[in-house]
């Protein structure tokens, strides 16, 4: 039975939600349903242009796919990772979780320029594929989705990385052993113990990476560039470029429904993994 008074603790934490959270995105809302700015009157207009305009509908098609192509890519990668790390001695082990906590240390706007200097015309890929001759001239690399996908997968990878290690975790060495023992080969092991063991790890980080990705305004605006067209840059653009709040306000809200749409099915669909 819970204390009496226990709800007082909670208390703070609930009115800073609604200070910080709950009050902004009622001015938010107002704000897209207003002519202008000040509020001044009530129109639906930047609503008609949001979804009745293909530009807009195609930039919130691209975010979403912009965030699936991510989880995709952090997971191939991350996988294997997190395998290798299940197989590891302790050295390794540490040495792989380094690896996955050093990225966090290091500020995303300093990952996001490096990758320019990496993504180039004279950077790393480039001169590296000339160098083996997989390529006569540069790839063009920037301000391009697949540039950006491939810069994205390192800055997201520790939130895949890191769940999927936290779950194999749990994996009794003597399950694996058991299963070998029985016949099984590797990948029907992998498939039939350790997928089912890691599956929420994987689905935490399919959450945390896609949220991530799909709002990803550094990286979006300084390696995607004004050619691609992304709904955080579009909030942006309308709000300190054209200076249409209520237009802003729309796409901002347009944004935070799609891709909370998409993390509330990947956690309804984590919560039916973990109690089956």
């Amino acid at each position: 039975m819970e204390p009496k008074g226990a709800w007082r603790l909670a208390l703070p934490l609930a009115l800073a939600q609604v200070l910080f959270f709950l009050a902004p995105l009622l001015i938010l809302a107002a704000t897209s349903l207003a002519t202008d700015e000040n509020l001044s009157a009530v129109s639906g207009q930047a609503w008609a242009e949001v979804l009745g305009d293909s530009f807009n509908l195609g930039a919130a098609w691209n975010t979403l796919r912009l965030g699936a192509m991510t989880v995709l890519a952090t997971t191939v990668l991350a996988v294997p990772l997190a395998l290798l790390h299940l197989a590891a001695g302790p050295g390794l082990k540490k040495l792989i979780l380094l690896a996955a906590v050093l990225p966090l240390l290091t500020s995303v706007v300093v990952r996001t320029f490096a990758w320019i200097a990496i993504l180039g015309r004279e950077g790393v890929i480039n001169n590296a594929l000339i160098a083996t001759g997989l390529a006569t001239a540069p790839v063009p690399l920037l301000q391009t989705e697949h540039g950006l996908i491939l810069a994205l997968t390192q800055i997201e990878m520790p939130l895949m990385l890191l769940p999927l290690i936290a779950a194999m975790a749990r994996i009794d060495p003597v399950l694996l052993d058991a299963s070998a023992a029985l016949g099984a080969s590797l990948l029907r092991t992998l498939r039939r113990v350790v997928l089912p063991i890691a599956l929420p790890g994987l689905l935490a980080g399919a959450t945390l990476v896609f949220a991530s990705a799909a709002t990803a305004f550094i990286s979006q605006s300084v390696i995607g560039g004004g050619r691609l067209a992304y709904l955080p840059y579009l909030v942006w653009q309308q709000a300190m470029v054209v200076f249409n709040w209520p237009l802003a306000a729309a796409l901002a809200l347009t944004l935070m429904a799609s891709v909370l749409a998409v993390v509330t099915a990947l956690s309804a669909l984590g919560r039916k993994v973990a109690h089956v």
